[in-house]
């Protein structure tokens, strides 16, 4: 049996208003699980809330980046050791006994590599859950990876590229093909866990601060859906093996292939992905 404990990375960046949420939300008094909150270029008191929860271990990067910094924590950091790794985002409340539920999961199935729960508030949330029962999904708010799956990682030195908006879809896919090619695809590599739970911050016009977060996260998905357009060409052929350090470097070579949906949701956040996008390929 492995005796290593369950890691949780809380992934942070300015989250002073949900940090504390968050961290009142995991099972600290669990000897079992160690808590790590990852502060990635944060300008307000995310860190300084962290450590004032007893028991809570920070590391604060001062870049930014999800990716870069889930990097440096799960790959970089010395003697950073579980049999299970749970990540939380730093604005997602988890409910009682999900942490727990993930670990179980993984420990009754040697040959899965992750393990996903589900969301419990929003309009979608019921479509959501039924969609990552049936197709396998990971939503980045709270998954689980084995400490057997980041073991290879590291042996294989397969990173996630650095500018990677949305870790939860690569990882998903990584486990799916176990750190192969699509040729290796297998759904049942991921277990949809019903008995763990988030809840995410919603938006709501009485809060224009979660309006401009909304704002900025739909960009973001954006960013997000043109990268997927190039990370599945690379899984299709070489696999995790053949993904850069940063997906700009590809940039050049793949912007002229894009334009922005005509769907009217989408059409302005893809103008405004794409801008950005031309101006990391040029820096």
């Amino acid at each position: 049996m492995d005796k290593r404990p369950i890691i949780v990375a809380i992934l942070a960046h300015n989250e002073e208003r949900r940090i504390a949420r968050c961290l009142a939300s995991l099972p600290l008094g669990n000897s079992d699980v160690a808590v790590h909150v990852v502060v990635n270029g944060s300008k307000d008191r995310t860190a300084d809330i962290a450590r004032g929860f007893a028991g809570v271990t920070v590391h604060e990067y001062p870049e930014g980046g999800k990716s870069r910094s889930w990097n440096r924590f799960v790959l970089d950091t010395p003697d950073i050791a579980a049999r299970c790794f749970v990540f939380v985002d730093g604005d997602a409340e988890v409910l009682p006994g999900s942490v727990e539920a993930l670990a179980a999961a993984l420990a009754a199935d040697p040959q899965a590599n992750a393990a996903s729960a589900m969301p419990r508030n929003g309009r979608h949330a019921e479509a959501y859950r039924q969609e990552m029962i049936v197709q396998h999904g990971m939503f980045g708010d709270l998954y689980a990876l084995s400490g057997q799956f980041i073991d290879r990682m590291r042996a294989l030195g397969i990173r996630l590229p650095e500018d990677l908006i949305g870790d939860d879809g690569l990882l998903c896919a990584m486990a799916k093909t176990d750190l192969r090619n699509e040729d290796h695809w297998q759904d049942q590599r991921v277990i949809p866990c019903q008995q763990a739970g988030f809840l995410c911050q919603p938006a709501s016009l009485l809060e224009p601060a979660t309006l401009l977060v909304q704002y900025r996260r739909m960009i973001n998905y954006s960013v997000r859906h043109f990268q997927n357009r190039m990370i599945s060409s690379i899984m299709r052929g070489e696999g995790p093996a053949g993904l850069p350090r940063r997906l700009a470097m590809l940039y050049p070579e793949w912007l002229p292939r894009f334009a922005p949906r005509r769907h009217p949701v989408w059409w302005w956040f893809d103008r405004k992905a794409l801008a950005r996008m031309a101006r990391a390929a040029a820096s």
